[in-house]
């Protein structure tokens, strides 16, 4: 009987795993789209025309770039002579859906659109978050983030639609530029950087899992390297708990998590998800990468994978509800350290209003110019062709504003702050409210009519701190 058991489970478990590979196996959305003519074209062509139907294998395969005429774009092979490449499936939920998002491999490094050389890229399916996310990523000031291009692809003669052709997240000189480790690594000296990791919410290969608290625990991906050895494998589980423990330290006023994480980048990737409101910021392609040298510290990015829920927010991301399941790892110990919060100040205003209003205009130049190659995407894999670009722009502008408002409204304070050292003596009979910053924000005729007209916060009032609910 036990053995029957865990033969059943066995079973069950090899036929989940194996779940994503069956449902990329059902026969593509029939549509009668074709090319638009107003975008280049990417035509992909596998051996013997074969199904991509897995996220491991790579199939091989061949391609080549038709421009279209347009001028600034160099055209790569040609149908006569194309070029050798690979390509398999990627992604998790997406790639379930009819319209699947892929990840290609090419024979040698090569420059595609204006972006540097790489082998590695990524066949996405297009949508505004990607264009806004991505674009608050460099308006930000963000180490690297990725770029991308829309094009129009081609897989074995069938006109699969408009994707955004994107980097992929990697060490390499023209991406995450640090020290690229080696595999199986074991000299101390050269495992103490060059890590590209991913806290992440799936299972999956090259993962160590340790106890983030008493509810859940963290899962991180080793992206680079891939293959560790006994040494790496301890090295970084014991550099995890250690981080970990700093920022889960009982003393909120303790630097010691500073030591390992780069605390402006942490800033500058928190007010990306904040803008965007993005539940998935902390809780899932949540990447962090260290370069090898003395003192250095986790880098918190790059972004990747930004969604907008397009609400009215009335909460930091982390803490409002979503229609899934998801766990913000780290963050909310985190904004409660003064050092974080202070950096979060600093990097706001060094985007705010200026910077950030640029945004606007940039997805205005990337989505409109699709229009006619969106209307035969929703053609191709029958999607509402309500969804203009118009309306696509115009949406996700309208939560950019109403999320970058919200937040200027709403920097984050450490109840941990330190006191302003001197304030302004208030006149007899008249109760003075200061921001923690030391900032007179109010007189009242005393304190109980000071906390009635105050929103919810942390101010100083009568010399001390009151925390406004």
């Amino acid at each position: 009987m036990a053995l029957r058991f865990i033969y059943s489970v066995f079973v069950a478990m090899a036929l989940i795993s194996c779940s994503d590979d069956i449902n990329a196996n059902e026969p593509s959305t029939p549509g009668t789209a074709s090319v638009s003519g107003t975008l280049p074209v990417l035509h992909i062509e596998t051996e013997n025309r074969q199904p991509i139907t897995s996220k491991t294998e790579y199939l091989d395969a061949c391609y080549w770039l038709e421009t279209l005429g347009d001028s600034n774009v160099e055209p790569i092979g040609n149908e006569a002579e194309p070029l050798p490449m690979q390509i398999r499936g990627r992604g998790h939920s997406s790639w379930k859906s009819p319209k699947k998002p892929y990840k290609i491999k090419l024979a040698k490094k090569t420059a595609i659109m204006g972006m540097p050389k790489n082998k590695h890229w990524a066949l996405l399916k297009p949508t505004e978050n990607t264009v806004a996310g991505l674009q608050l990523g460099k308006l930000m000031g963000m180490e690297w983030t990725p770029s991308f291009r829309p094009v129009e692809v081609v897989l074995n003669g069938d006109y699969i639609g408009l994707y955004f052709l994107t980097e992929t997240i990697r060490i390499d000189d023209n991406r995450v530029n640090i020290y690229e480790q080696q595999d199986l690594e074991t000299n101390p000296d050269f495992i103490k950087g060059g890590w590209l990791v991913e806290v992440d919410n799936y299972n999956d290969e090259c993962q160590i899992t340790i106890p983030e608290n008493n509810r859940w625990n963290l899962t991180l991906r080793y992206h680079s390297p891939e293959d560790l050895s006994g040494v790496q494998l301890r090295w970084l589980t014991d550099e995890f708990k250690a981080i970990n423990a700093a920022i889960y330290s009982a003393d909120k006023t303790s630097a010691k998590w500073e030591e390992y994480i780069d605390v402006e980048s942490m800033a500058r990737f928190f007010i990306v998800q904040e803008v965007m409101d993005n539940p998935d910021g902390f809780h899932g392609s949540f990447y962090l990468h260290k370069d090898l040298g003395d003192n250095t510290k986790w880098i918190a990015g790059p972004i990747w994978d930004l969604v907008c829920y397009n609400r009215e927010k009335t909460d930091y991301t982390f803490r409002m509800k979503v229609h899934y399941g998801f766990t913000p790892h780290w963050i909310g110990e985190i904004i409660q350290y003064d050092s974080f919060c202070k950096a979060v100040e600093k990097a706001w205003k060094e985007v705010y209003p200026g910077r950030l209003s640029e945004i606007y205009s940039h997805i205005d130049d990337i989505v409109l110019p699709l229009d006619l190659a969106w209307k035969n995407d929703c053609a191709r894999w029958n999607d509402d062709p309500t969804q203009t670009t118009q309306l696509r722009a115009d949406r996700i502008k309208n939560a950019l504003k109403r999320n970058i408002e919200w937040f200027n409204s709403h920097l984050p304070v450490s109840k941990y702050a330190n006191l302003p050292t001197a304030l302004p003596m208030a006149p007899d009979n008249t109760t003075k409210v200061f921001s923690l910053q030391g900032i007179c924000i109010g007189e009242y005729p005393d304190e109980t009519t000071a906390i009635a007209n105050l929103q919810k916060g942390i101010y100083i009032i009568n010399g001390k701190k009151v925390m406004v609910k």
